[in-house]
């Protein structure tokens, strides 16, 4: 089901109330309401503005989230991923510059270039033709290093017991009103909620993934009680649909002694 249909379906049932009373005096469509559709996670699924769609409603409306959570609508719950990749920390060095001659500046700019020219000679030398790395290297950024970590973040469950609330929430010089009520069969929420208040001075609650730093102890801990990978109980080095005939190609591949030279030439120079 694709979600053009879901919200035009959704919208279309927000304006009956009943096969009596006919249309609803008031619909999500009023300009007096805000009405959104979110999961039991806090996802918003429907939204009157398409950008909200997907995103967690404690971007688009921190002071809602923060009620839910003190009332006990949701709760917080924090997960761990311990497969993560972190940026390593910054090096903060000293601001001043070393005082070097005008030769040595020289022949480190001399290195640079050099290193760079052995550098792009050997990517063309392995990887195709000048031609066909020159679009690609404008291409290529620079990426920070990263490192195996254990990161947290937190994730928001709405509580079934709770199937229908509602509140006020205070904002300074006006008073938010919002409605909470789960769709009957689904995991889903609908929220309505007042648009004229401003509640901007809350904070927004998001869903930022945090590092887990351990002290040496910890870690040395966490390593030991790590079980190393079971080896399978047999081998299974070919199978018989394979084509042999299709494997083992890169063993024709030759080097150059340009390539074989260029890693040499780097490696000087970087001494």
């Amino acid at each position: 089901m694709k979600v053009e249909f879901l919200q035009r379906q959704f919208w279309a049932a927000t304006q009956q109330c009943s096969a009596s009373d006919g249309q609803c005096p008031r619909s999500c469509e009023d300009g007096d309401l805000d009405c959104f559709v979110i999961d039991n996670n806090g996802f918003v699924l429907i939204s009157e503005r398409s950008w909200e769609t997907g995103r967690f409603l404690g971007e688009v409306d921190g002071a809602l989230v923060t009620q839910l959570l003190s009332m006990g609508v949701f709760s917080r719950v924090t997960m761990y991923d311990y497969q993560a990749m972190c940026k390593a920390p910054d090096q903060h060095h000293s601001s001043a510059q070393p005082l070097v001659s005008p030769i040595s500046a020289f022949l480190t700019v001399t290195r640079w270039l050099v290193k760079e020219l052995l550098l792009s000679l050997l990517e063309w030398s392995a990887w195709g033709s000048w031609h066909d790395r020159g679009a690609e290297a404008h291409k290529h950024k620079k990426q920070d290093p990263l490192h195996p970590c254990d990161t947290e973040y937190p994730v928001f469950v709405h509580q079934t017991a709770i199937q229908e609330t509602n509140g006020v929430i205070a904002c300074g010089a006006c008073q938010k009103m919002f409605v909470m009520q789960q769709i009957p069969g689904s995991n889903l929420l609908l929220l309505v909620t007042d648009p004229t208040c401003d509640c901007s001075a809350f904070p927004p609650v998001l869903q930022e993934v945090a590092e887990v730093r351990y002290n040496a102890s910890v870690k040395c801990d966490r390593m030991r009680s790590q079980k190393p990978r079971r080896r399978p109980d047999s081998c299974h080095a070919f199978h018989p649909e394979e084509n042999a005939q299709d494997c083992g190609g890169a063993s024709g591949t030759s080097a150059s002694l340009l390539l074989l030279l260029l890693p040499l030439g780097t490696f000087m120079l970087r001494l």
